[in-house]
């Protein structure tokens, strides 16, 4: 599902992998109606402040592609966002130094929570969406009680760096730390899901049976998954909190939304199907399409009504092509 070859009579071709052209052809529609609707883009720097707005988003995907299509859920993802953001302030204070052991301990903070998801849906067998929406109230009750709802502290200058700076590069203007941050992040995410571990993941998604019975090792694998999915939070964490500042509600939703940008990118609830790339273009695509809605003036909360759609007909998609599979199954 991942890889970008296919083999011709005449040689090797490049292909995209499934999914990916509707989303591509969606965005692109999207950046056009960008440039005709907003004074902003007519130039690069535009597009490069929607990249560094979507950057969160597409990294959050990035570690839901890796729980979705192995056949599982994420819905810790936003209460963890929230949870980083403000252990990081608290710890931090304002104080320049504390920055550099922070944000190890926020990536590893991030980590160990996925360590636990991805442990008690693998060894207790209890359901994914069940285990992370559990943790996604655990956090938020958690950040609650230590803040009382107003959170304390201030993060330093450089911690913000990433999330709110870039440099100057002539002819397109300020390049954005958080997008060559995205970029070396979406080539890492490429390379994995061409390697073995990364393959892996897609067939446990479609037939963990036959992933097992091969000598895969499915909850590790799976478990890895969850890990790497708490690791991106914490990233998107750090980019907010450069972006946003302290707030004890700059996840609120993330979960649903990141949700929304991988199944908008083609990758099938239930898992088995779909590519990272595709992901990551779904989460473009939705910052895109709610950027020219804010624009065109349509109310904010539309944004919900248009999640929702996505997902029911994500969702719907998947149960036809799974009956549609098993019907050609029972009568080949």
């Amino acid at each position: 599902m991942n890889g970008t070859t296919t083999t011709t009579g005449a040689g090797r071709r490049l292909r995209l992998a499934d999914g990916t052209a509707p989303v591509l052809a969606v965005l692109a529609v999207l950046l056009v109606a960008l440039a005709f609707t907003g004074p902003a883009y007519s130039e690069p720097a535009g597009y490069l402040a929607l990249l560094k707005r979507a950057a969160p988003l597409m990294i959050l995907a990035i570690g839901q592609y890796f729980v979705i299509v192995s056949g599982g859920f994420d819905l810790s993802v936003g209460s963890l966002v929230t949870a980083e953001v403000v252990i990081a302030a608290r710890l931090i204070d304002g104080d320049e130094a504390a920055t550099l052991w922070v944000i190890p301990f926020v990536l590893g903070f991030g980590a160990l929570i996925g360590l636990v998801n991805g442990l008690i849906t693998t060894q207790l067998l209890v359901p994914s969406f069940i285990v992370t929406l559990g943790m996604l109230l655990v956090l938020d009750g958690a950040v609650f009680l230590w803040t009382g709802g107003s959170p304390r502290g201030a993060l330093s200058e450089s911690f913000r760096m990433v999330g709110r700076e870039g440099f100057d590069v002539p002819l397109i203007g300020q390049l954005p730390w958080s997008v060559l941050l995205l970029t070396a992040l979406v080539v890492a995410a490429v390379l994995f899901m061409r390697g073995g571990t990364g393959r892996m993941l897609v067939a446990i998604g479609d037939n963990q049976t036959a992933v097992r019975f091969g000598g895969g090792h499915v909850e590790r694998v799976r478990t890895l998954a969850f890990v790497l999915s708490g690791t991106s939070a914490a990233i998107a964490a750090v980019l907010l909190g450069g972006f946003a500042g302290v707030s004890a509600q700059v996840g609120d939703g993330l979960e649903f939304r990141v949700i929304t940008a991988v199944v908008l990118g083609g990758v099938v609830l239930g898992g088995g199907r779909g590519s990272v790339v595709a992901a990551m273009a779904g989460a473009l695509t939705l910052e895109a399409l709610f950027s020219l809605l804010n624009l065109l003036g349509i109310s904010g909360g539309l944004e919900s009504t248009v999640q929702g759609v996505i997902i029911i007909a994500a969702v719907a998609y998947a149960s036809v092509g799974r009956s549609k599979f098993r019907t050609r199954k029972g009568t080949s």
